[in-house]
This record gives C-alpha cells, structure tokens and sequence, in this order.
C-alpha cells in the first residue's frame, strides 16, 4: 500500500465537465431486476452500454445489489434561454449534433430576480454530449444554466431518488419505503418549528430515522514487488508483480494472498488470526482478488483509488486476465468496482469537515494510515524494517493483514459509526457515498441546495449572475487572505481564573443565517428592503423565506432542540448512539453553511450571505458582553460563539440568556471550569472543569512527533494541575511543576534517561529518492539506515535522535546517550510548558536561571 500525506484538495468542481461513468458491456453486473424488495440506494450512475441511468441497490436481507434500469426515459439537458426558434435560425448545428435528442420548453421560477421565466432545455442522447466532449451542446450554445451538473446527480434531483434511502420497485419506478417516526420526535414539529418550516421539517426527519443497515464489506491492501529500493511502482504502467494482497471482511473473512517467489523458500508457519494461501501464478492470485470483490456491496481501502485499485486492473490487463472477469472500472480521479461500490478511506479522512467536526481534529495534520490509525484507533501499522520486497512471506503476510485490518476497522469501531456518519452525510446532500467520501463539504451543500431547487421547479442559478446581481463585501478582513471582516475576539487576560463560566452560542452562524433570512434570493433584493447592520448597504427580504436560511434552520432547529437532546436521553444506548451520530451529520453541514457562501469557487457564491452573517455575530457578540457588564458579570475571554464569564451567580445567568433570546439567539451553559489557566495569547488556554475533565487549547504541545518523555511530563503536570482548588493551593503545585521542570531538565543534561523516551517518531511522505530539494530531518535519519541495509520507504515511521553531530540526527538504532542535544531537547520542554509556567507566574527563563541549566 502507498500512502500519500500531502495536502490534498478533493473538492467536487462545478466546473469539472462530464465523466462517461460508462460500464462497459460484459462487465460484472449485480443482480439486474426489475422488481427490487425494500433495499437503500447505493448509488447510481450512468450505464454507457444501455444509454440509461443505472440504480445500484442493496436488499440486507437477502445480501443482495440489484441493478435497476431507469424506465422513465430520463435524459441528460441543459437549459438556455434561447427559443427553439432562435436555436434553430441561429444554432442550426445543435439540431444537427449526433449527440442532439430532442427541445422542450419548461417554465422555471427565478428566485435570483424573484420571477418566473420560459426556457428551453436541449437533452442529448448521452451526457458528453452536454458537456466534456469536443464540440459539445454547452459550447455551441454559450451561455447556459445547468450544464454543469453531473448526469447521475440531475438524475437524483429529477427523480428526487435520495442516496441512502430505502425504495422498492414494481417494474416502472421507484417507490419510497415509509419510514415510522417515533412520537418523541413528530411531537417536536409543532412544539419547535414555525408553521410555514413545520411541513419541510417533517420531510426531513425521515432521512434521520430510516435505518442504517449493516452493508457486508471487506477491505483490500495491496502489496507490489519492486526490484529498485525505494522505487514508487506506477498503478499506470504496473510492470511488477503483486506479491500479496490481504482480504478482511466484516463477515470475519481474514485471508492473505501469497505469490509464491523462487529465492523465498515457503516455511509453513501457523498463523491463528487469519488464514494465508499461496499461489504458484500472479495470474491465479489476481483472480481469487476478483472473486473476492464482486462478492461485497462494499469495498474498503485506504488509498485505494491511487494506489491498490488501479494497479490491480492494469497488472490484470498486463497478465491477460479477460475484461469480463475484472470488477474495477477505472475513471479520471477514482476507481469504482462492481456489483457494489468502493469507498476510499484516506480520502474520507482527508475531508476538512470530516476532520474538524467529525473527529474533533483528533488526527489534525495527518495523512497516512499509521497516523490516522493511532489517532482514532489506538493502534497502528506493523513497523518495517525493510522494504516488502526483501520481507520473508510470514513478515509480510503480517504487515500486509494488519494494514487491511486497520481499514475495516475504521468502518466497524463504535457500532459501525463512520459507516453510519457516511449514510446520514449522503442523505442530507442528496450525494451517493462514493461521491461523499471524496468530496469537500461545500459540495455537499451545493448537492443539497441543487436538489432542492429542483424538487421546488427553480432555475439553479450561475455564480457570474449572482455576484452581477448582489454585489461584494464592504468590510475589511483584519487576518490576513480573508475577504471581509471575521468574528470577535475577546483578548484573554494572563493568569488563573476560579469558577469560570462558558457560555455557548449555539450554533451561532446557523442560528443568524436562519433569523435573518440570509439566502443568495433575499440578500439585496430590493433597495427599500431591512438592513439588519446600519454599518453594510446589504439588505434583506423578510417577505419570503430564502432557500438557505430554512434549510439551515430546519437542521439547526432539529439538532439542537431533537437530535443533540435524544442522544442523551433516548432510551437505549444503541439510540443514543444513533442520534448522536445523527446529530454529528447535522454539525458538519450546518457548521460549513455560512462559509461556503464566502467561497469564490462556490457555484452559489453571494459574498454579502458570509459577510451579513459575520457582522451579525459581531453584533450578537458585543450585545452579549455589554450586557454580561451591565449585569455585574465579568467577561474574560471571549471567541466567536464562546463567551467565559466571571463573578457569576445562578440570576445573573438566567438574565444573560433571557437577553440573548430576546435578540433571537439561543444560549446556553457548556461547562463550568473549576479555574482556567490563560496564557495571555488567543485561543490559548488550559481549563480543569468541576467534573475533574481536562480541556487544552493550544497551550500545550501534546503533537504526535514529541518526544515521549515530554508527553509524559506534560501529562503529570496535567495530573498535578487537577489538585488546584483554591488559591492558596496554587502556589503548593507551582512548586511541584517546577522541581518536575528542574528534574526533567536535569535528567537530560546529565544523560539520565533512555533514548527511547527522546525518540521522536515521524512518518516518510515519500521515498527517500523523492526528497531532491529539501531533505528533513526524519529523512535524513532514514537515509543513515541505507547504509546498514536497512530500507525505508515512503508511508514508514522512522525514529530519530536529536544529536549534536554536523547533520544533527540520528536513527534510535544508531544513536548513542552521550550524543543527544540536549539544549534540542530542552527547547521541547520550553515550548510545551513556558505558557503553564507564565500563567502561574514563573518564566522557563527565571527557572533554568536559578538552577543554572544552561
């Protein structure tokens, strides 16, 4: 397997033109039917040989993917403004285009100008002809709407087929399958929405209640013989031989493929957790793979679209194996299989939103499996030695079923949570899971924002009219590459604070998008509309509701008064952990909502949505500290939709969160704090709650590639922290912290510690033959063991010591107590502790001062 750590950007571009998504004739098919039982749509694309649109299902009871062919006639278009009259008298070559089928003329509703307009839509016979191919309809015509959009994407909003969602079918069409909504949940519709947000409300929670079922699935790692150490083999050109493929299913399938190699002599060795068969021919093994594959809805792989996919197809096509037998179609930026579908992890978790609000950004900064692994799982890969191809079969069937087995696992911890998350995420944008999991969230908003334009008969608008019709942004942004004015920040104070109050907005933008009705259609409609910010020319229709503002709502209103209520109070674990999971979708969406809006390569770009939104909350934020004040309380820090107060009692709270309901916001208590310990610099900050919890921002460096014996005193300072319950206990601990600091610090300066506990574990992005400009320290290390034929290669964790040597590195296993720098190591001490220090009133300076340690 080969991992790539570099940022990636896997934003789903309206301005990407039309894939075939054809499957070729002869290919692996699924169960083609016509009658389909209750089963959740997988996805669906478009089937090149058939000229129609291709819906995969599958039915968890029988362990079925049917296929199921569009009877409706469904077409690919776009919409012009142009007459059939006029395209005929002055575009003559559309009709004459062999892609060309047929006009018609449709009346749509303009929301961008607030009125209805005739247009006519030009359908192909086959989506390149749209747009993708030379000379297409979209080229010849010039000026269009909806010529963007991917054909199985328009088919989902035509036919309103929702991804995720159970159907059955009679033969003709699809039909949804009811979804029972428990009377907790119906009851809210009246209690907590408006009427006129009540009905679309009640459409929605079906897709939170619809059962996620267990998909049967296995997860595949590849292995490839490479003769030049260090050599990157390409999935293109697969010119090697796979030398071991490693299959786990969540059906408790755990098998190793083995090419049997003439220079490894095959020693039979038991193995208890998974079972290894070996092959005489590539060409056998290869097609076992295959065999494997097409008995899965689901396939699983970590990179699997760069990497183990393609290369399997191209080695496969390179032996001879026919096309008919091979499972994997490979397209321009991924790889699909058959009869189900492939779903990429390493481009899930390169997913930003995935990432912040998902996950919290436990695994912030990584990219590759092992990492990603430790963060979320607490394990991680079999560390090598050696390159895979110099590895004895029981040393790579090893490596190669754990790398597997970390893949599927990140589909099966915590009750199936991530698969979970996957489903609710494609019901809400209305997105396939094969395009959710390799897409940013602005494309998913944009899905569910199409969809719903569709569904409601509007034109979707083009970016270039909107920003034409609506303007730009009239404030300043004061951090740097920002377009407009940001959230306020409240500068923290330097010290520790007792009884520490937090506020939270909830959902602040969500709440202020869905308040004010900020919609791309609202904002600036009319000159004599209200202008909620007297500073900003921007106004807004409150007459009608914008599209954004209820959508947004309807979330907002359901996971914070529904969702985030019954993950703690359901009844049973196994609901609560279901609407937490619920309410975790929600967060992504309605988090990302207002930014997207901010975002040039948003194809509903409106920039006075984002910056309305943020002036709002400036706004709400200044109302709320000003009245804190007034109240007698005493604002200590404040961050966006967080406001920490001080002096508070019970009334005074109560009277703060009336305030803030009375200007429409919803406030409410997060934690209390014991004390906080404030470094004096934003976002910063270290807070032990009275339930004893540990919250750190920023002020400690706990990163992975820390030297362990940091981490380790870094968490007994933590530990020593908790014992803070007064003031007079403050300078009891101090002293503690501060002989821990002088013995750490003594400890290395005077060689008293193992190299093992200063090794700091890094992670090769690359091959060492890839570094040519800069060479880090980690590979500088790993180039130390090539000498020793020790190979390492890209996605492999090297351990290094900070040495006091010319190249100032070394690899653990070549470095020597007396050879540490130790002034390196104590800059890791500094720069991990000096803002605890300074809160409680010492300096690292003063410190190693008085005991001369420098």
């Amino acid at each position: 397997m080969l991992e790539f750590e570099e940022e990636v950007e896997l934003e789903e571009e309206e301005t990407k033109e039309y894939e075939g998504e054809a499957i070729e004739e002869g290919r692996v098919k699924g169960v083609v039917s016509n009658t389909v039982p209750p089963s959740i749509v997988l996805a669906v694309v478009y089937d090149g040989s058939e000229g129609k649109a291709l819906v995969k299902f599958y039915d968890p009871i029988g362990d079925v993917v049917y296929y199921w062919y569009d009877k409706t006639g469904h077409k690919p278009y776009l919409i012009t403004n142009k007459t059939p009259e006029e395209i005929a008298e002055k575009f003559p070559e559309v009709l004459r285009h062999p892609g060309f089928s047929h006009l018609d003329v449709e009346e749509k509703y303009n929301a961008l100008y607030d009125k209805k307009i005739l247009v006519t839509k030009v359908y192909a016979k086959d989506p390149l002809s749209i747009g993708g191919g030379k000379n297409s309809l979209r080229d010849i015509l010039g000026e269009t709407w909806e010529s963007r959009i991917k054909y199985h994407h328009s088919y989902l909003f035509d036919r309103n087929v929702i991804p995720g969602m159970w159907y059955q079918t009679n033969g003709n069409g699809l039909t949804p399958v009811e979804i029972v909504i428990p009377p907790e949940v119906r009851q809210t519709l009246s209690s907590v929405f408006k009427p006129e947000h009540a009905k679309v409300a009640e459409e929605w929670i079906p897709l939170f209640q619809a059962p996620v079922p267990h998909i049967r699935r296995v997860a595949i790692d590849v292995e490839v013989y490479t003769p030049q150490e260090n050599k990157i083999p390409d999935p293109k050109e697969a010119e090697y031989e796979i030398i071991s493929v490693a299959l786990v299913g969540s059906d408790g399938l755990k098998r190793v493929l083995m090419l049997k190699r003439p220079e490894i002599e095959a020693e039979l060795k038991y193995r208890p957790d998974y079972e290894i068969l070996f092959f005489d021919s590539e060409y056998e093994l290869i097609r076992e793979v295959f065999k494997t594959i097409v008995q899965y809805p689901i396939v699983i792989t970590f990179n699997g679209d760069n990497f183990d996919l393609p290369y399997l197809y191209n080695r496969a096509i390179a032996l001879g194996i026919p096309r008919e037998e091979i499972p994997i179609t490979v397209k321009r930026d991924y790889v699909s299989v058959a009869p189900g579908v492939h779903i990429d992890m390493y481009k899930f978790f390169a997913i930003k939103a995935i990432e912040a609000y998902a996950f919290g950004g436990v695994y912030r900064g990584e990219r590759g499996l092992d990492g990603i692994a430790y963060a979320i799982l607490g394990v991680g890969k079999v560390e090598r030695q050696k390159n895979v191809s110099r590895m004895g079969y029981w040393e790579l069937a090893e490596y190669n079923y754990r790398d597997a087995l970390i893949t599927l696992y990140f589909t099966l911890y915590n009750s199936e949570m991530v698969m979970k998350l996957i489903m609710l995420l494609s019901r809400i944008a209305k997105m396939p899971i094969e395009d959710i999991t390799r897409s940013q969230v602005s494309a998913w908003i944009r899905n569910m924002l199409y969809y719903e334009h569709r569904k409601r008969g509007w034109l979707i608008p083009n970016k270039e009219d909107i920003l034409k019709e609506k303007g730009a942004v009239h404030t300043k942004a004061i951090i740097k590459g920002k377009k407009y004015a940001g959230a306020v920040v409240l500068d923290p104070p330097l010290g520790i604070f007792f009884n520490v109050y937090v506020l939270d907005f909830a959902s602040l933008y969500p709440s202020i998008i869905s308040k004010w009705n900020l919609s791309y259609e609202t904002v600036n409609c009319r000159q004599d509309a209200e202008k909620p910010i007297p500073e900003l020319p921007h106004t807004v229709c409150r007459d009608r509701p914008g599209l954004t503002s209820t959508l947004v709502g309807i979330l907002r209103d359901l996971r914070v008064h529904v969702y985030k209520k019954l993950a703690k109070t359901a009844s049973s674990p196994i609901e609560r952990q279901l609407y937490d999971v619920v309410q975790s979708a929600m967060k992504v969406f309605i988090n990302a909502s207002y930014g997207v809006f901010g975002a040039e390569t948003f194809p509903l770009y409106c920039p006075p949505v984002a910056e309305l939104t943020t002036a709002l909350a400036r706004y709400i934020m200044t109302s709320t500290v000003l009245k804190a004040i007034e109240l007698g309380l005493i604002p200590v820090y404040g961050d966006t939709d967080s406001l920490f107060l001080w002096n508070v009692t019970e009334d005074k709270i109560k009277e703060l969160i009336k305030h803030a309901e009375e200007i429409g916001i919803d406030i409410e208590l997060d934690k209390v704090y014991k004390f906080v310990m404030f470094s004096g610099r934003k976002k910063n900050y270290l807070g032990i709650t009275n339930d004893g919890s540990v919250i750190v921002k920023g002020i400690v460096a706990k990163k992975r590639n820390a030297p362990p014996f940091v981490k380790e005193l870094v968490e007994d300072i933590i530990n020593n922290l908790k014992n803070i319950n007064s003031v007079d206990d403050i300078i009891k601990v101090r002293d503690i912290i501060i002989a821990m600091v002088k013995e750490a610090e003594t400890k290395i300066r005077e060689k008293r510690i193992t190299l093992d506990k200063l090794g700091i574990k890094m992670v090769l992005s690359k091959n060492l033959s890839e570094y040519t400009k800069n060479r880090p320290q980690h590979v500088k290390a790993a180039e130390q063991l090539l000498k020793y034929g020790i190979q390492i290669g890209k996605g492999d964790a090297i351990i290094l010591i900070k040495t006091k040597d010319s190249v100032g590195v070394k690899p653990i296993q070549l470095a020597r107590i007396d050879e540490i720098d130790e002034k390196k190591y104590l800059e890791y001490i500094s720069t991990s502790l000096e803002q605890i220090l300074e809160a409680m009133g010492v300096s690292i300076e003063e410190l190693r001062g008085a005991t001369r340690l420098l």
